[in-house]
């Protein structure tokens, strides 16, 4: 081991294992649920987002309504968390193959800009394709996740436990955060505190939903995780499948206990006991309750990709369509976003679908995704190195 190796990566780690299918399975069904929020925020009169920013809580018309909508919360903490375990997997194979601190760093570099470049000039416009003004510096999750990698570069050379640490102080006490010292009253004041910590649309075009800080927490507990996985050969990650599920519904239960405590962990307050009180939570930023039902949520895919991957058939069917997204999220992402949009610049905007026609329209872009997803797979072969940031 070089004697210029971060603390994390001592000299028991050792690339035991290949590709890590339970993740591609768990991303690729968190991107399939992503996919249909969008189609269905492109396409339905009644869907909508915003849960939490600037303290708000906008009104759903019913429980339907609410509900798909709300199935949708786990895919962005899902989403940035295998991030950062992804992440740790690769820097830790990149050291152990004789790549320098330096190449690695480089690497995480290169790909945040890319991200924040494709952000501006591919996401953007997707989602704000018919605004009069679209908002080039929109801070959505593409862009977090960027400006993260780029903080990694750095972050990734404090010992684990400290990271461990700062990330679970950042989850359970971000909202305490208060960034009054900064103008809200001037562009640059405003799009600073929307990047650190404050999600808003008040001053256009200078917005976002995805802030550093809590986001960075989440990819903390990611990366950590990525570095327990790092150590383990492929016996020792098939018996994490109970740890994962007694950690996810755990995880859950908690929910529910800070639910009903109705104070600490809730951005948004319980005012009654509906089923859409008790689910209403805040994503923009994402509340600690946020954070319990959606992470337990992905630790429960996991497991389940745990317990199916060792299935003769686990790389056909729906599982090899799951898997297929999972492999390629940020083609995906970049892709559904144009497919589902479906219309030209300039045209009138189409009348609005019921949400079965959507369902229809939603898993007919599913299959041809996945088609996207294989034949982008057999490009990256055939040209590795100009496609190895995507």
């Amino acid at each position: 081991m070089q004697t210029n190796s971060t603390p994390e990566l001592s000299p028991s780690v050792k690339p035991r294992v290949g590709r890590l299918q339970f993740i591609d399975f768990a991303r690729g069904i968190v991107m399939a649920i992503m996919a249909w929020d969008h189609v269905s925020s492109f396409w339905n009169e009644f869907h909508h987002g915003g849960e939490g920013v600037l303290g708000q809580a906008p009104p759903f018309l019913n429980l339907t309504w609410f509900l798909e909508r709300f199935v949708s919360h786990v895919c962005a903490p899902s989403f940035i968390f295998l991030a950062g375990t992804v992440l740790a997997l690769s820097a830790t194979k990149r050291v152990i193959r004789g790549e320098s601190q330096s190449s690695v760093s480089l690497h995480l570099i290169k790909r945040g800009l890319l991200l924040l470049v494709l952000e501006t000039l591919l996401v953007t416009p997707a989602f704000y394709w018919l605004a009069p003004q679209v908002p080039r510096l929109y801070f959505g999750v593409i862009a977090c996740i960027g400006v993260c990698l780029v903080i990694f570069s750095v972050y990734r050379r404090v010992p684990p436990t400290v990271i461990l640490v700062l990330s679970l102080i950042i989850v359970l006490n971000h909202s305490t955060l208060n960034l009054d010292f900064i103008p809200n009253d001037e562009a640059w004041g405003s799009y600073a505190r929307v990047v650190i910590h404050e999600p808003s649309f008040a001053f256009w075009p200078y917005v976002g939903l995805y802030p550093i800080i809590p986001w960075l927490g989440v990819m903390g507990l990611g990366w950590c995780f990525g570095l327990l996985l790092a150590k383990m050969d492929s016996d020792k990650i098939k018996r994490l499948k109970i740890p994962l599920l007694a950690t996810g519904v755990s995880s859950i239960a908690l929910f529910f206990v800070v639910r009903l405590m109705n104070g600490y962990g809730n951005l948004l307050r319980r005012w009654g006991n509906t089923v859409i009180d008790w689910l209403y939570v805040s994503k923009y930023p994402p509340s600690l309750a946020f954070l319990l039902w959606t992470l337990g949520w992905m630790c429960i895919l996991l497991a389940l990709g745990l317990a199916l991957q060792d299935k003769p058939k686990f790389n056909n069917g729906v599982t090899g369509i799951i898997l297929a997204f999972g492999r390629n999220p940020l083609f995906f992402y970049i892709a559904h976003l144009w497919l589902y949009r479906l219309r030209l610049p300039n045209s009138p905007k189409p009348p609005p679908l019921p949400i079965w026609q959507t369902f229809i329209f939603w898993m007919v872009g599913l299959v041809i995704l996945w088609q996207l997803c294989l034949r982008y797979e057999k490009l990256k072969k055939k040209y590795p190195r100009f496609l190895q940031y995507i």
